[in-house]
């Protein structure tokens, strides 16, 4: 792996690997819907989806006709922090792939006929979303842990905002957030030193400049809050503080992860579904951000059973804080995400991804040796003090379903997050 800098500053990571016929590139983009605001959620989503949309030289369809043309695949996806555009093709069709890539994020029209036609594409997305009930109790778990704060709002916004935006309101966006200081280009696979060449060809121009954005810290709220849909199955979150991704106990975290909910092996899958079959899907996973994280227990269950099952998380999770993991526990979890790291690695796509958001988010990279050294390094006593740290406060909830009183004997008084629709018959 090996960073460097183009003549205008532009930073590229780059990852020799000549034993594959494959190479993943991929353009990060330091921006997410954390970087908005109320008026304007939704639009780092909306501009990703513009980039395909056509430009001076390709429209949407040339696009499309190029890559299944050479066999290969391209596409792009909006987080909370950062926006990835990316294609995997042969060594031989980099060149082209580089080419469209650039042309897209340079030239893109953002006309106001294609983005009439793609902004409704986005709006059926969102009403797609809000049908799955066990994918919109997650952003409702965000809203009660963080409340107004920018990690809650919904990466694809919301519907009026969304109507409201125009051509001139994306292009102003990219201006802001689409520069060199925010942007990072990672290339992993069967490539040359003559692939600098290629990238200085086709990023030289890139002369958009920024300066850094001073984001607030969220707070962590104890908040519960219940969206009233008529769904089968109660879809219930609890959500804790957790790590940064930048904390020295990210490990330590990942690995409680595994233990309580992160497989089948886990303690919440074991117990609920398992041994008691309340329900089919129960997990828990760790969402970690430039500054905070979020722990996160999810099941689906039958209204009948959502008290018991949240208090049989509860009492699971208290018993971990009071006894914490066992030796076996903190070694078949080591072996799992070692595993798990290692086998990732052999896809050029994870290595892309890999140093795409490493520079992006830790201006640092770890060797393989470093993250297992990392991962070996973590003991009983880190991971039993992170779970104290997590149950030190009320935890948030979420629950979507069709009645709010399938968990009143939680003592958690239920906050409505869409009171118009639910005003009465609750």
């Amino acid at each position: 792996m090996n960073k460097y800098e183009l003549k205008n500053g532009l930073r590229v990571m780059i990852e020799q690997i000549p034993t594959c016929r494959s190479v993943s590139f991929g353009i990060w983009v330091k921006t997410g819907s954390r970087y908005e605001d109320l008026n304007n959620n939704g639009i780092s989503h909306f501009v990703e989806h513009m980039l395909f949309k056509g430009t001076k030289r390709h429209s949407a369809k040339d696009i499309a006709d190029l890559f299944d043309g050479i066999g290969g695949n391209v596409n792009a996806f909006t987080s909370k922090e950062y926006t990835c555009y990316y294609a995997k093709v042969l060594d031989t069709h980099l060149p082209i792939a580089v080419d469209i890539l650039s042309d897209m994020f340079f030239e893109s029209q953002i006309a106001d006929g294609e983005l009439a036609k793609e902004k409704n594409v986005i709006l059926e997305e969102i009403s797609m979303y809000e049908d799955t009930p066990d994918d919109t109790v997650h952003d409702l778990a965000s809203r009660a842990a963080y409340q107004d704060h920018p990690l809650a709002y919904s990466i694809l916004g919301t519907v009026e905002r969304l109507n409201a935006m125009g051509s001139a309101d994306l292009r102003k966006y990219m201006g802001e957030r689409y520069s060199i200081e925010n942007t990072v280009i990672s290339v992993a696979g069967n490539v040359g030193p003559e692939v600098l060449e290629l990238l200085e060809k086709h990023f030289g121009r890139f002369d958009v400049h920024s300066k850094d954005v001073s984001l607030e810290v969220p707070v962590f709220h104890s908040k519960a809050l219940f969206h009233k849909k008529k769904t089968e199955q109660n879809h219930l979150c609890l959500t804790f503080p957790g790590s940064t991704i930048k904390s020295p106990n990210l490990y330590a975290m990942i690995l409680l992860n595994n233990t309580i909910g992160g497989g089948m092996s886990s303690r919440l899958f074991q117990e609920v579904r398992e041994k008691r079959g309340l329900a089919y899907s129960v997990y828990s996973y760790h969402s970690s951000y430039a500054d905070n994280g979020l722990f996160t227990v999810y099941a689906g269950t039958a209204p009948k059973q959502t008290q018991e099952v949240y208090d049989i998380t509860m009492e699971l999770l208290n018993e971990l804080a009071a006894t914490g993991m066992n030796e076996q526990e903190l070694h078949r979890g080591k072996e799992q995400l070692k595993g798990n790291l290692i086998l990732s690695l052999e896809s050029t796509s994870s290595r892309m991804n890999r140093l795409g958001k490493n520079e992006l988010m830790l201006g640092r990279h770890y060797t393989l040796d470093e993250m297992l050294e990392r991962i070996d390094q973590v003991e009983l006593s880190d991971v039993k003090a992170i779970m104290e740290d997590m149950m030190a406060q009320p935890c948030a909830v979420a629950l979507v379903g069709a009645n709010k009183k399938v968990l009143s004997g939680s003592g958690r008084e239920f906050i409505v997050s869409n009171s118009v629709e639910t005003s009465a018959g609750e």
